[in-house]
């Protein structure tokens, strides 16, 4: 049993150790803040005590970093390693953190680093339902070896046990671990502004599980004023509150510290200043003072003409106040000082958007949803049970809070019922974003043979979920095929050719069989074993023609084969009328579904049989034909001397040779079944295959040189990456012009606004865009017409300022007269510096590559090196869970 807690287990915690120390995986679906990283430190630490390895994956950087900190503290830093595009430490340790991708990575490339690994820790993976990273998850869990122990940490959901039992079929026994308890109770409340009393009313949203009926009342009640300026138009009586008026409230209620979730970054500081020019003061000269010491130590290696640019006096200024924002526009540094102060409960408000939910531990008291709508880029749209769970998931800090408020407030465009819906929704289930992109066909190519390649991609969540039948029949292929493996090894004798054996003795028990009958016309084992061994498609030569398997049925122990010839007509033939045993000569693809006795079925079959083009060298017309109705002469075969049967297990090798013919006529039917199955994904599959091919990245199925390219390289353009560098596009350019014709794949308009017209640094980089839009917009037109996903287009928006800042200029001068924040800025260079260093390693061209490498270096330096740096520095926890 694990120890070092200094607190008793909970039964959910207990059964997934449980099942761990069982030699289980587990799933476990539990609220934020319930304690599913006990149940990870575990699985650590047994792989460790095993002498084995163990990998902790998070889906963000920050919480890689956060991870990799708690585990140096618990088995120290010699033994813990961490593996992410900003950082680079120790990474042949036995416990590593890095990002999923990075093990999907390693899993592509066959790394040695996976020699020993024992358990792989899969955290927040509810993100495979991501559209683009979602994919990510799921490739980990397929290749993964089988013997390696799956811990998933899942935030709750409503269907943790159909992704479980996905797991346990791909996998092996998984068990689902689901605690809906929170260890902190949640009150929802609804906060409303009433004109008439300048109140703020705080109501339950709830009463007895069901919505509050005074609370639905306040949807009805209005005040009417008629006559003057409003002219008989209705008042509303109440009033969504403001920002600085909930915040008092709270403070009066002894409900802070609170985090409001505003989804829009300048919201965020538009709320931040609103209380500091107010005067609100949460914190004393003592935490004041603490602030400042923080503040100082998160952005020492920030200059002061830096600071200036990204706003630091208004910054710091708030959180002396005790009153923050969090969003991604944000300097690292300054995320991580609002973090720190907030964990140590000095700053009493942040304003955040919906980043702040993902991973960071930050309880509040308090959690505040200002509305239950936001802007997804296309439209507004009312948050998702789950997204609601998991914003005040934060509310409540477990060993403090005896109960966590999370307040909704009054809104005249989404009524009452919507916000008690929400609140008392169990109903969020995960659904699969699983689909073949062009980096993970090229890798199964390179990696697999056809049908292994679609077996994996049958083997998906994705597919589960649209046809369970398709994963079991998968997963008993795969039984069927270690099974096979296994037989035919048994059925190996040192002596001899075990086949070539029975064979010979097969022929000899015929021939004294026939001998003993008065003129032939008997029924042989062979021709029965050859006949329950044809399947449905197989091509025969009967008599001449060409006939194409329908069925083959066994009345009463007499096997009649049912065919059709190439005029389409359907024939049936005993056993007893064919002389010789039948023998496929080829094979056609029969139509789906499958339905032998229909006519038009068969007249398909006859048309395909006529098109088919069977290899003549012994297996075409060539080849010998099934007489029919013509008795065989009596004869005696003798069998010759064999080395088998000198052999004292020959019996058990015959055996298993059997065992194994009717284990690959099992796997036929298998195969069959599958593929007269909906095969989505494989069709999408194939889709991506062809174009591929078209491009010159296949050859058949083999990888050319580009082909090469394109399965190292990982990235959401990832086909448009790789022709690119193929082409020659990114060749014979300076750094500076190389990381700004590059930042076009990684950075991406977003907002309502029109994007502002592409400044170019030279026409060199003006005309190589062009190419690279030409080359986009070709792809774009294949892929429209293969039914494919469209790959993003460039986006030359941050062209400028990459070469700027690759050039050597300072901060002030790149972000002058930029809407670009600073934390949008430094987010964008990192992408850029990730995707060079992938391009540094690929490139095809070696002076390329290298120049790539200088421009990645170039890159990164001043605050985007601040905001990369990892804070390992012995001494007190961040944050006492």
């Amino acid at each position: 049993m694990l120890t070092g807690y200094d607190f008793p287990l909970d039964p959910f915690q207990v059964r997934a150790i449980r099942a761990l120390d069982e030699g289980r995986s587990v799933l476990v679906a539990a609220p934020t803040g319930s304690g599913k990283t006990v149940i990870a430190e575990h699985a650590v630490a047994m792989a460790l005590a095993g002498g084995g390895k163990a990998f902790y994956t998070a889906p963000i950087k920050a919480l890689s970093n956060q991870k990799y900190t708690d585990l140096v503290r618990r088995h120290g830093r010699e033994a813990v390693g961490l593996l992410t595009g900003d950082n680079s430490i120790n990474g042949d340790a036995r416990a590593v953190v890095m990002t999923t991708e990075v093990l999907r990575n390693m899993l592509y490339a066959g790394s040695p680093a996976l020699v020993g690994l024992r358990s792989v820790v899969l955290d927040e993976v509810h993100f495979l339902q991501d559209p683009y990273r979602g994919p990510v998850w799921e490739e980990v869990m397929i290749h993964l070896s089988p013997d390696v122990r799956l811990v998933c940490l899942s935030a709750t959901v409503s269907n943790a046990e159909e992704l479980a039992a996905w797991i346990s079929t791909v996998r092996g026994p998984t068990e689902a671990i689901i605690e809906e308890r929170r260890p902190v109770e949640l009150q929802n409340l609804y906060c409303v502004g009433d004109k008439s009393t300048q109140d703020l009313h705080l109501l339950p949203t709830l009463v007895d599980g069901r919505p509050n009926p005074e609370a639905e009342r306040l949807d009805d009640e209005t005040l009417h004023v008629r006559g003057g300026a409003s002219r008989g138009r209705p008042r509303r009586r109440f009033f969504t509150p403001r920002r600085i008026e909930v915040i008092e409230r709270l403070q009066d209620e002894s409900m802070l510290p609170a985090i409001t979730f505003i989804f829009s970054r300048n919201a965020c500081d538009e709320a931040r200043d609103a209380c500091l020019d107010a005067g609100l003061r949460l914190t004393t000269p003592e935490e004041r003072v603490r602030i400042r010491a923080i503040v100082d130590e998160r952005t020492a290696s920030l200059a002061d003409a830096d600071l200036d640019v990204l706003g630091f006096d208004r910054f710091l200024a708030g959180l002396e106040m005790g009153v923050a924002a969090h969003h991604a526009g944000m300097v690292p540094p300054f995320k991580e000082a609002v973090e720190a102060c907030f964990i140590e409960g000095l700053t009493k408000a942040v304003f955040a958007t919906e980043t702040l939910a993902l991973g960071v531990n930050m309880p509040a008291r308090s959690v505040v949803i200002e509305r239950l709508t936001k802007f997804t880029g296309e439209r507004r749209e009312l948050l998702t049970p789950g997204e609601y769970t998991q914003l005040t998931g934060r509310a409540g800090r477990r060993g403090i809070d005896e109960i966590g408020y999370a307040i909704v407030l009054w809104s005249p465009f989404v009524p009452f019922e919507q916000v008690a819906s929400l609140a008392s929704s169990r109903t969020y289930a995960l659904r699969s974003a699983f689909r073949p992109t062009y980096n993970m066909a090229a890798n199964l190519v390179r990696r697999y043979e056809p049908e292994q390649a679609h077996h994996l991609l049958n083997l998906s969540f994705a597919q589960y979920q649209a046809d369970k039948a398709v994963v079991r029949l998968e997963a008993r292929i795969e039984q069927q095929q270690t099974r096979l493996t296994r037989l035919r090894d048994e059925a190996r004798c040192q002596l001899g050719d075990v086949e070539e054996y029975r064979r010979l003795r097969a022929t000899t028990d015929d021939a004294r069989r026939a001998s003993r009958t008065s003129g032939g016309g008997g029924v042989t084992d062979r021709t029965r074993d050859a006949l329950t061994r044809l399947t449905p498609g197989d091509v025969l030569v009967i008599d001449g023609c060409r006939v194409a398997v329908l069925s083959v049925a066994i009345r009463k122990g007499a096997p009649r084969l049912h065919v059709v010839d190439e005029r389409s007509k359907p024939r049936t033939f005993g056993a007893d009328e064919l002389h010789e045993a039948p023998r496929a000569v080829g094979t056609v693809e029969l139509p789906v579904p499958y339905n032998p006795r229909n006519r038009a079925f068969q007249h398909q079959v006859g048309e395909a049989l006529r098109r088919a083009r069977i290899d003549h060298s012994g297996r075409g017309d060539d080849a010998p034909t099934v007489p029919v109705a013509r008795p065989a002469e009596p004869a005696v075969v003798a069998a010759e001397p064999h080395p088998v049967a000198d052999c004292p297990d020959r019996e058990a090798h015959v055996r298993s040779a059997v065992q194994a013919e009717r284990v690959a006529r099992e796997l036929d039917d298998l195969h069959r079944q599958v593929r007269g199955r909906t095969e989505s994904l494989a069709r999408r599959f194939d889709r991506v295959l062809r174009l591929l091919e078209a491009w010159g990245y296949l050859d058949g199925w083999a990888l050319t040189e580009s082909g090469q390219v394109l399965a190292r390289t990982y990235h959401e353009s990832d086909l448009l990456v790789a022709e690119a560098m193929t082409t020659g596009l990114l060749d014979d350019l300076d750094a500076p012009s190389l990381a700004a014709l590059v930042s076009c794949f990684t950075y991406e308009h977003r907002g309502k606004d029109r994007p502002p017209e592409a400044r170019f640094p030279s026409s060199t980089v003006r005309v190589r865009f062009a190419e690279l839009r030409g080359l986009s917009e070709e792809l774009m037109s294949d892929e429209e017409a293969a039914g494919l996903p469209i790959t993003r287009p460039p986006d030359a928006g941050f062209v400028h300022l990459a070469h700027a800042w690759a050039a050597g200029d300072g901060l002030a001068a790149v972000l002058e007269d930029e809407a670009l924040s600073g934390g949008d800025f430094v987010r964008n260079v990192k992408q850029l510096i990730d995707l060079l260093r992938g391009i540094g390693d690929v490139a095809p061209a070696p002076a390329t590559a290298a120049r790539a490498r200088q421009a990645a270096d170039a890159l990164h330096r001043g605050v985007v090196t601040a905001s990369s740096a990892l804070d390992v520095a012995d001494g007190e926890p961040d944050d006492d869970p």
